[in-house]
């Protein structure tokens, strides 16, 4: 075991988190879960996620035997939903093909959607005993500042460095906690904003410090100008108090999960209530645009709510349409941009049922 495995070690076993949710259990499972819900995501906001998911979906098994529209539901607002439809097809592939237990072997755990090189080797070596590196982003901010590696780890070359020296310092034995202490020492003094050196255990053979550069590791993504995307979204109200979704492709922004239809403009939200679903509008009206921002691009969201002749029965081949009272939210998988304009239609909705009372 290297100097630096022996002093983070000692770190985590004063200062380490050690009462996480996931270690509480720490099952192939549980770990699995909490690893997913951890890429791109902060441990503060994954524990209630995790905590109602696990509650709901006890074991791989009944995740497994679920309908895609709970897990995409139960997962609405933590974003990123890749995520969840991979971890169905994952939970299928353990219960069908490994008989229900999680391969012990890190190649197989990479055949698992959604599971890379390190997330396989936090599940190996934090739930099954075996040996094996990570590279989250805390890890490659921590081992970047403490070797000075140049470059954004976006390149080929920096992330094989940084895969190179994660390599070198885990050690042969309590990997479970080496692996777990390293992610706590960039969370919660390695940080992307003022680190806490002077608290930090690496201090003393830390480069970026020695250099007064931590702010340079790990290197900047190059930026690039973002563009901005127009579209108008079709809230559809009929005369039984409900409101139209249609289930996106799987493929794409928000796959899988459920959303008002998206037109150009309000004459061809029109064009669609007419054409596609056979019934007429009898008024529009244009409700607060809200803006969302996507990794590559930001989306300019047009709601306009649209009073419907009546429910419509004619519904598009191919596409799955579907109509839900708008009073309460359907429990199915809604991005949180849209569970924001459902909850700003139903709104609209009953501010125009009071005025017309008499």
């Amino acid at each position: 075991m290297d100097d630096f495995a022996k002093r983070l070690l000692a770190w985590y076993d004063d200062h380490g988190r050690h009462d996480l949710p996931w270690q509480r259990d720490a099952t192939p499972y549980h770990v699995w879960l909490s690893e997913i819900m951890l890429q791109q995501t902060q441990v503060a906001t994954v524990i209630p996620y995790y905590e109602r998911f696990t509650a709901n979906f006890p074991s791989i098994q009944a995740l497994a035997a679920t309908d895609i529209d709970q897990v995409l539901h139960h997962w609405s607002g933590l974003g990123y939903y890749a995520r969840a439809r991979n971890l169905h097809k994952a939970a299928n592939i353990v219960v069908d093909e490994f008989a229900g237990s999680f391969p012990a072997d890190i190649d197989a755990l990479q055949s698992l959607p959604g599971v890379g090189r390190s997330t396989a080797g936090a599940i190996l070596s934090t739930a099954l005993g075996g040996r094996a590196a990570i590279l989250d982003g805390n890890v490659k901010r921590v081992l970047a500042r403490f070797h000075a590696v140049e470059g954004w780890p976006g390149k080929a070359a920096v992330i094989s460095k940084l895969w190179e020296l994660a390599e070198q310092h885990t050690p042969e034995s309590r990997v479970a906690d080496y692996t777990q202490g390293i992610m706590d020492l960039g969370a919660t003094l390695c940080t992307r904003s003022k680190p806490e050196c002077h608290r930090c255990p690496q201090a003393g053979g830390c480069l970026a410090l020695e250099l007064e550069r931590q702010s340079d590791f790990p290197g900047k993504k190059p930026k690039k100008l973002i563009p901005t995307r127009q579209t108008s979204f079709v809230m559809a109200h009929t005369p039984d108090g409900e409101l139209l979704l249609e289930r996106r492709q799987s493929a794409g922004i928000w796959g899988g999960l459920w959303c008002f239809p998206e037109v150009s403009d309000a004459a061809a939200a029109i064009q669609f209530c007419e054409e596609s679903l056979a019934v007429e509008v009898l008024g529009t009206r244009s409700l607060p645009s809200l803006r969302h921002s996507f990794s590559h691009y930001h989306l300019e969201i047009s709601p306009l709510l649209l009073t419907l002749s009546k429910t419509p029965t004619l519904i598009r081949e191919g596409q799955e349409l579907r109509c839900w009272p708008a009073q309460g939210s359907p429990a199915v998988g809604l991005a949180a941009p849209v569970k924001r304009l459902w909850d700003e239609a139903v709104r609209a909705i009953n501010d125009s049922e009071r005025e017309d009372k008499p």
